[in-house]
């Protein structure tokens, strides 16, 4: 069960630091309690050492020393503001373009950035937050058929968070069992979960095994907080089916996750599967 150092790491969530909190703006709108309101980060509630403090005059380069210092290869990030197209641009053997999915409401809008970051920036993915979105749009809402059905054409997988919210959100829009109904509409579909599906990892467990091109990502939990249920699923039957992703800067430090890592049961056959191959399959990294 040694942690492996050969490794090379995708991480299927990164950012860059940014100054201000106008990039929470889109969760505020909906926030209703006065102590949210006032974090600088929605889920301050929940994470410690969040990494406020970082330098902004060159976000790029604060990400890369990280991801250089922990051995993170590639990391993927999405398409719009400046520092990310900075970064496609200058490192494209570095950053892996994904297209957010910000307004499932706006469905022919949403359906047609998609395309566009396909097409100007080779987005390898979608993402979506449903809990985060205005008025909210569940899993398995109408308005998401059409974005699912653009994914499956152009050949890229969706990530999806799902499960309780951090922000102090609703949480019926992200229950798992709302995944069920999109793969059996969706066969072709590639869908990977975000955020945990807490406190459904039971149930997501049975979905994953269910249907082949559902798959779970560790996104946004320190690692001593992986769920049990996807550490056992991953050391038997599905070491094809578990991702690495992180939370830098969001939330997380890579030295808080890299330093963690170490310590969680996986087997050792899992090891490279989950930091590097099932995400260089998944997003077709060699096509």
């Amino acid at each position: 069960m040694a942690f492996p150092t050969d490794v090379p790491i995708i991480d299927t969530m990164i950012g860059f630091p940014t100054p201000g909190t106008a990039q929470y703006d889109f969760i505020r709108r909906q926030l209703k309690d006065a102590e949210s309101r006032k974090f600088a980060f929605p889920v301050e509630y929940m994470f410690k050492d969040v990494p406020h403090d970082l330098p902004t005059d060159d976000p790029v380069s604060v990400t890369l020393r990280e991801m250089d210092r922990f051995g993170v290869e590639k990391g993927m990030i999405g398409c719009q503001g400046e520092a990310a197209q900075l970064a496609l641009r200058k490192f494209p053997d570095r950053f892996i373009p994904s297209t957010n999915v910000q307004d499932p409401n706006d469905v022919m809008g949403s359906v047609r950035a998609i395309v566009r970051d396909y097409e100007e920036y080779g987005a390898r993915a979608a993402t979506v937050f449903p809990a985060g979105t205005f008025p909210q749009v569940a899993i398995n809402d109408e308005k998401m058929y059409p974005i699912y059905a653009k994914c499956v054409e152009l050949g890229i997988p969706i990530f999806v968070c799902a499960g309780v919210p951090g922000p102090r959100l609703k949480f019926a829009p992200q229950k798992v069992e709302l995944i069920d109904q999109v793969m059996f509409d969706f066969p072709d579909l590639v869908l990977v979960t975000r955020h945990g599906c807490e406190p459904w990892t039971d149930l997501a467990v049975k979905l994953l095994l269910k249907w082949p091109n559902l798959y779970y990502s560790t996104s946004a939990f320190a690692p001593k907080y992986y769920p049990k249920e996807i550490i056992d699923f991953a050391n038997t039957r599905g070491a094809d089916k578990v991702i690495y992703a992180g939370y830098f800067p969001m939330g997380l430090t890579l030295e808080r996750i890299m330093k963690e890592l170490p310590e969680v049961p996986f087997r050792d056959h899992v090891w490279p599967k989950f930091l590097h191959e099932n995400a260089r399959r998944v997003l077709r990294l060699d096509s």
